[in-house]
């Protein structure tokens, strides 16, 4: 086992390298410039060029830059905060979407996890038919929708929340941004848990745990919960990266400042640093998001553990 993470975290890695290159390769190619600016002169442009490094090879551009990211240096802003470090510009902003996204993904998971488990319980009862339209209905309403819907009617009319995210206020603020998200979360694990508790309630080993006497739920919450969350966890994966990395338009709406939104506002004004540093924390959350549920296969199931360590 250990084997096999040392191997996952070389690879995990060695692509990450190349997503650093393949998103310097794309700014290469990208329009504009970072100095649009119509006052500026031709030599004005050629000097802020070679301040800034921009005149050299590419090739070199790329070796500087991921020399200077293995000691926590992104380079400076060059339009949204001029020659400030890209770095603090980023860690304040990652630090509110993390935060908001863990929460949409606890509270999403929990509550898909328990929608999910009543459903299969009460197979081809009156309440499966309940959570799966609305599993049908969390999956096909996008955040956004279900933020407007929240801000007119929790906070505007009911006024139980602010309407705009309050950084003096965290918590209190972050309640609605935090339900909007997890609508999709939550209609996702509620449906995964819903098919995969029927399988597992319905195999031999389950007859056989009830045939010693264990029922109610205990059968449930001792057996049938471990079988049927390595799917579950497959499904989780992708959808806590898409909380962390699909929040923009709700970050826009209850104006949060994330990193989704530095990233809309760095792409529209070619702020090249800010750019790479956002898409690579995008793509280092989702590598170490799959390498963390793939290393939780072996934890949950013992027969991938055996597996992966005889390989």
């Amino acid at each position: 086992m250990t084997k096999y993470i040392l191997k996952r975290v070389l690879i995990s890695l060695a692509t990450l390298l190349i997503i650093l290159f393949i998103l310097f390769l794309m700014l290469e190619f990208m329009p504009g410039s970072p100095f649009n600016d119509e006052k500026l002169t031709e030599s004005q442009r050629i000097l802020l060029y070679a301040k800034y490094g921009l005149d050299q090879p590419f090739f070199i551009r790329f070796l500087n830059y991921a020399r200077n990211m293995l000691t926590g240096d992104l380079g400076v802003s060059y339009v949204i905060n001029k020659n400030f470090a890209v770095s603090g510009m980023v860690i304040d902003r990652l630090v509110v979407s993390v935060r908001i996204g863990l929460q949409a993904m606890l509270f999403g998971a929990t509550i898909g996890l328990i929608f999910g488990i009543v459903a299969a319980v009460n197979h081809n009862t009156w309440i499966d038919t309940a959570f799966s339209v609305f599993s049908i209905l969390g999956v096909s309403i996008p955040s956004y929708v279900v933020a407007l819907g929240l801000i007119y009617f929790v906070a505007f009319k009911m006024g139980l929340f602010p309407i705009l995210y309050n950084i003096n206020m965290p918590g209190k603020s972050s309640v609605l941004p935090t339900i909007s998200l997890s609508m999709s979360t939550i209609a996702n694990v509620a449906r995964f848990t819903r098919s995969e508790m029927i399988d597992v309630l319905d195999s031999d080993y389950m007859l056989l745990v009830r045939s010693k006497g264990v029922k109610g739920w205990k059968v449930i919450l001792h057996h049938g919960i471990r079988n049927a969350m390595i799917p579950i966890i497959t499904v989780m994966g992708p959808l806590l990266v898409s909380l962390l990395t699909g929040s923009m338009v709700v970050e826009k709406i209850f104006a949060i400042p994330g990193i989704g939104s530095l990233m809309v506002l760095a792409i529209t004004s070619n702020d090249y640093n800010v750019v790479i540093a956002c898409a690579f924390i995008y793509s280092a959350l989702y590598i170490i998001t799959m390498l963390i549920v793939d290393i939780l296969y072996g934890v949950i199931d013992p027969r991938i553990r055996v597996a992966k360590g005889a390989s």
